[in-house]
């Protein structure tokens, strides 16, 4: 713009989120958007991969040359002021290494890294390299890291311990699960500030979602479960929690808030097709006069 031509209003937060592109608008860099801009913040994207997807599954995905990914960002940090930063799905370890060597020239910035390893159907979107290539290479840049149960074990699982699955599975033995706080901590070892485990996947009457700090747990929330599987909850979530960070609220609110948020669009969510029901982000401006209590519910587990 001009220098001679004023703003008539002053920016809202921008973040940035590096996502998927997602035809459906269920997860993914479209999910991002419609949160953040729910939430009273302007979205900014970089496109890391392009899928092709309905509600009921993924079928093929493209990742965006790495060189690509990088120019995106370059372009918009060298543009505008970023509050926060929202990481979802990486489409390769040369993806994952660019964003790495970006967002080290901005450690002041909060970032929330999604990890998203699979879809909500269970299509493989990383493989051991390219978790590993997470875990060393961004988890130390990460503000908040926000993985469901299955999520959490299989970032902390070694190849080693796949193999001891696997001949578990062969002998029809059922290894325990690795311990959620456990994994927890292995994770904020690997370098991240804060761990949100959603437990939807946990045999249990109600998700727990627990907030771990180098010093143990934070908070913990519980949500009535709601019945339906949902597209793109993990993407609203970790968007929710970015877009709360960029207007300066405290962490621990800020989480909360962001699952609350979240759990009152999975309570609205709508079924377009033939699959997966899709959070409604905008289910405040539908209905404004509703009110939806939320102080014995427990959000279901984010599929992404």
């Amino acid at each position: 713009m001009p220098d001679n031509i004023p703003q008539k209003n002053e920016s809202p937060p921008i973040v940035l989120t590096f996502a998927g592109s997602d035809p459906t608008s269920g997860a993914g860099l479209q999910a991002d958007m419609l949160t953040l801009a729910s939430l009273g913040c302007h979205p900014v994207t970089v496109v890391t991969a392009i899928t092709v997807q309905d509600t009921a599954g993924v079928e093929d995905i493209f990742p965006i040359p790495a060189e690509w990914v990088a120019d995106q960002a370059r372009a918009i940090l060298e543009d505008m002021p970023i509050a926060a930063f929202k990481i979802g799905l990486l489409g390769s370890i040369e993806t994952i290494a660019a964003i790495a060597e970006i967002l080290a020239d901005y450690p002041d910035i909060p970032l929330v890294l999604d990890p998203v390893l699979a879809s909500g159907r269970g299509d493989a979107f990383t493989d051991d390299d390219m978790i590993e290539a997470i875990t060393t290479l961004l988890l130390p840049q990460t503000s908040v890291l926000t993985p469901n149960s299955l999520e959490a074990r299989r970032l902390v699982q070694s190849p080693e311990d796949d193999q001891e699955t696997e001949a578990a599975a062969e002998n029809e033995s059922a290894p325990n699960p690795p311990d959620l706080a456990q994994c927890a901590h292995q994770l904020i070892d690997a370098g991240c500030e804060y761990v949100l485990i959603t437990g939807t996947h946990e045999d249990t009457e109600q998700v727990v979602n627990t907030l771990y700090g180098s010093h143990g747990i934070v908070r913990t929330d519980r949500w009535t479960r709601l019945p339906g599987s949902y597209h793109g909850s993990g993407c609203t979530l970790a968007s929710a929690i970015a877009a709360h960070l960029a207007h300066g609220i405290d962490l621990a609110e800020a989480i909360h808030d962001a699952q609350e948020y979240t759990w009152q669009t999975l309570a609205a969510g709508f079924r377009p097709g033939m699959g997966q029901f899709i959070p409604d982000r905008l289910f405040w401006s539908r209905d404004p006069d509703n009110e939806t209590d939320t102080d014995n519910a427990i959000m279901p587990q984010p599929n992404n």
